[in-house]
């Protein structure tokens, strides 16, 4: 445990201006509130803050923040109150104290909406000061550095959890490198601690076997360099496990296919020399195709710089080389904190690194609630991304998997809000397209259009998805509202009175609604009936029973007419009896491996094996059925493939799609156009076929007609 002397010197030594007496006061303050508190480890509870703001003075952060370290559990966890605080350190330190303590409040709870509330109050909290995050960041890498003394195993993987979805990323967003590692090692530990001790035990091995193999890479590059005139500091650095096991994911490789497992930094004086030390190293050593990236010209949005490339370098190994400034490299390793953004430059907080904190800031204002903005926010956190142009070049990032309605959404939310179509390099494309690294993107606005409910398939930033669900929102209200107008209307005119908004103010309470457009929009979405809200109204009215009884006759008649049994198909392995059906979801054809669900009441549902709805069954193995196609070839059912496709918006282009459908034996059973735009139409076609190789085939011949931009077999 530091002590106290040593704590104010570490501070001391970066800012030599510190206030030491506050700072000896926060730390005699913070061990006697604390006073015979322990933590899981069985160590002194003081220990905690001590360690927090040890790993905050490594990032030579201010006095407040230190101070804000110390006394960061004093209100939550002693009998302190935030009041006391204030007087004793002053309103900053008050102020940081209160952001971290509204946090960890509900942080140790389960529940997913308090979760979700917590992670709300973070973005609130930072965006007001970026260090209340930073305090938090080494509050959090504290408490996973000593996760393993918790004894709830499920606790563990909760706290693991939480840190790989939110803290992680945010450590990425704000360019803090070595903490965002430190956070994801610590956590794929718990949650995959076979995977983990796998990675760790393979590079364990390869440095028993390499030996000293990185110091003579290193000497053979600063030869190299030195050759070209180039002065430079070299240092290499191993991938963590994590790093190593996400990269062996995404790319579907193994680890002995890694090419950059071990990194060596190249850092200089200047950006000039940068390039330099690049075209030494690519004049040198043979380049691995595709592994080069400047993200000097074209920085990371967290504020990231530096080349990077990949070589066969020393001895034919397979390395990654970074090169960069000295102030580069600061930045890169330690983010917001080496450039006091938060203190020094106010202009700069406006700057690209905190594009992303506004964005957040915006999502928190279209979610509906907290729930719904951890969702977007988690969109928000991907790490993989394309780098894309406005017309005027300005950059916009956006995460693997973009389209252009997230681009617009991510120039502005008007622009997301009236956009009817996109030219991509000069090119006007599909708005589901998606976009790649460079590509430029123009978007056509009108006034007359709004955010289709189908946008949200295909975007995948929370900012867009934000938007739209915030605009359906609306729409939808409005649309309950005028229903709800309409069927109280004729309720109240059936009883012989006039209806009048006004008459509903007094029945308020009976509904819990909070104002009368609520409780009219209630009764448009089938919350309450009209008959209730009028019985409410008028105590006196008595409901007419005779109409209402052919009304529901009907509706039982019509019940029994659409239940009748499907016809005999040929499937192996059903229970004998048992009634059963095709999901709707992904619309199954002999051929597809399937899978049978039951379902209380309802008998079988026939799925495909890939299909997503069985992960919410995914727990309950009693309710899966191993079914399978019969193979006998009288099988004269026609089955139904479902099949999403985008068609150009040209005279006869629906004509050529039906005419290749008929020629190849299919017949169109439904068709729904799901988007269209001034130049392509999305369709969903349900096509009556025989198996699946019949709507192969089809598939085949429609995507060799010009008319059609893409086709694919729908599985939603």
């Amino acid at each position: 445990m530091i002590r106290q002397f040593e704590l104010v010197e570490k501070v001391k030594a970066y800012d030599p201006n510190a206030d030491e007496d506050i700072l000896n006061r926060a730390y005699v303050y913070a061990m006697k509130a604390h006073g015979a508190q322990v933590r899981a480890s069985g160590q002194s509870y003081f220990s905690h803050p001590l360690e927090v703001a040890g790993i905050l003075t490594g990032y030579k952060l201010d006095t407040a923040s230190i101070v804000t370290a110390l006394l960061h559990d004093v209100v939550e966890d002693t009998t302190v109150g935030l009041d006391e605080v204030r007087d004793h350190f002053g309103a900053e330190v008050a102020k940081l104290v209160d952001g971290v303590t509204k946090l960890t409040r509900i942080e140790f709870q389960s529940d997913q909406t308090k979760q979700a509330e917590n992670f709300r109050k973070l973005v609130l909290a930072m965006s007001e000061d970026i260090r209340v995050l930073l305090v938090k960041l080494a509050d959090r890498l504290h408490n996973m550095r000593t996760l393993r003394h918790i004894q709830d195993p499920e606790k563990r993987r909760r706290i693991a959890h939480e840190t790989m979805d939110i803290y992680a990323p945010l450590a990425e967003r704000i360019g803090m490198e070595r903490v965002k590692s430190e956070l994801e090692d610590l956590a794929f530990a718990e949650l995959n601690p076979d995977g983990h001790g796998s990675i760790v035990a393979r590079l364990k091995f390869l440095r028993e076997r390499g030996g000293d193999i990185p110091q003579r890479i290193m000497e053979h590059l600063d030869r190299t360099l030195q050759d070209s005139g180039i002065k430079a500091e070299l240092s290499g650095r191993e991938k963590t496990p994590h790093s190593i096991w996400r990269k062996m994911q995404q790319k579907n490789i193994a680890f002995e296919q890694l090419s950059d497992i071990m990194a060596f930094r190249v850092v200089v004086d200047t950006v000039e020399t940068c390039y330099r030390a690049l075209g030494a190293v690519h004049g040198a050593y043979r380049v691995v195709p595709g592994r080069f990236k400047d993200y000097i010209s074209t920085p990371k949005p967290n504020g990231y710089r530096s080349l990077h490339t990949g070589v066969f370098g020393p001895e034919q190994q397979r390395i990654e080389i970074q090169i960069r400034t000295r102030e580069m490299h600061d930045i890169d390793e330690h983010g917001v904190a080496a450039h006091w953004i938060y203190k020094q430059s106010a202009d700069r907080r406006d700057g690209r690194q905190y594009r992303w904190l506004r964005e957040l800031l915006d999502i928190l204002e279209n979610a509906a609630g907290p729930e719904e903005f951890l969702e977007h926010t988690k969109l928000e956190m991907f790490r993989d991304q394309v780098f894309c142009f406005t017309p005027r070049g300005d950059l916009i990032t956006l995460p693997l998997g973009a389209t252009p309605v997230d681009f617009a959404y991510a120039v502005h939310s008007d622009i997301g809000n009236t956009c009817v179509g996109a030219k991509i390099n000069g090119r006007m494309m599909p708005l589901r397209t998606e976009l790649t690294n460079g590509d430029q993107v123009e978007i056509v606005t009108s006034k007359a259009q709004t955010p289709s409910p189908t946008w949200e398939r295909f975007v995948v930033t929370g900012k867009a998805r934000a938007g739209i669900r915030r605009f359906i929102r609306l729409q939808e209200r409005n649309q309950y509202l005028q229903l709800g107008r309409s069927i109280l209307a004729r309720a109240f005119k059936e009883e012989g009175y006039e209806y009048a908004d006004k008459a509903l103010a007094g029945v308020l309470k009976t509904f819990n609604a909070v104002g009368v457009e609520d409780l009219i929009a209630a009764v448009g979405a089938g919350h309450h009936t009209h008959r209730e809200v009028v019985e409410a109204v008028f105590p006196a009215s008595k409901r007419k029973r005779g109409g209402w009884a052919k009304v529901v006759s009907l509706a039982k008649a019509r019940t029994r007419k659409a239940d009748k049994s499907p016809p005999p198909v040929p499937i192996r392995g059903l229970i004998p009896g048992m009634a059963m059906h095709f999901a709707g979801c992904c619309h199954p054809l002999p051929g597809d491996r399937i899978v049978g669900i039951v379902t209380t009441g309802k008998g079988v549902t026939i799925h495909t094996i890939d299909c997503e709805q069985l992960e919410s069954v995914a727990d309950e193995p009693g309710r899966w059925l191993d079914v399978s196609w019969e193979t006998d070839s009288t099988d004269t059912n026609v089955h139904v493939g479902r099949v999403t496709l985008t068609v150009m918006n040209v005279p006869g282009s629906l004509g050529d799609l039906s005419t290749v459908i008929a020629k190849n034996e299919g017949n169109i059973s439904n068709l729904k156009i799901v988007n269209r735009s001034t130049d392509f139409f999305d369709m969903l076609i349900d096509i009556e076929v025989k198996d699946l190789k019949h709507l192969t085939d089809i598939i085949a011949a429609l995507r060799a007609t010009p008319a059609i931009n893409s086709i694919e077999r729908a599985r939603g």
